[in-house]
């Protein structure tokens, strides 16, 4: 398993890294609706912060960046769930299989690599800011000193 197709899978929303229902079905190669019963049938291991439901707005939204089939199977009041990095590990821990662990372990390290890349943008970003600055400074003291 290769961790780009995963890291392509990590959306943004409601200010968190979220992997949805579907493609994590996909990952852990179970059916959807499997995954989401043994979610309901363990709904305690899956607190707000691990893992919440999208509105009508954010499924709209979200969808239209992709194509899915399982889209048009998915009953139109069902909206997907969405599972932070924590959630995604406890769902190993619920689906209990070998395939489940080993595809937490790639979940894992498609979200730290994401994060990595994050950090790594913000702080080149900083720096970027800091040189913009000191290059305008530099202006305006050589514009001062010919005027």
């Amino acid at each position: 398993m290769e961790l780009q197709p995963i890291q392509n899978k990590i959306y943004e929303i409601r200010g968190r890294r979220v992997m949805l229902d579907f493609d994590l079905a996909v990952i852990y190669e179970v059916e959807t609706r499997v995954l989401n019963q043994a979610v309901k049938r363990n709904i305690r291991r899956f607190p707000d912060d691990f893992m919440f439901q999208l509105t009508r707005m954010e499924w709209e939204n979200i969808s239209s960046q992709f194509v899915m089939t399982s889209r048009a199977k998915r009953p139109k009041s069902a909206y997907p769930l969405a599972f932070t990095e924590h959630g995604a590990i406890m769902l190993s821990s619920v689906l209990r299989s070998e395939v489940a662990i080993d595809a937490s372990i790639f979940v894992v390290r498609a979200f730290v690599e994401v994060r990595q890349y994050a950090l790594g943008y913000a702080e080149l970003n900083q720096k970027l800011e800091t040189f913009m600055l000191d290059t305008n400074m530099q202006f305006n003291e050589i514009y001062q000193a010919l005027t």
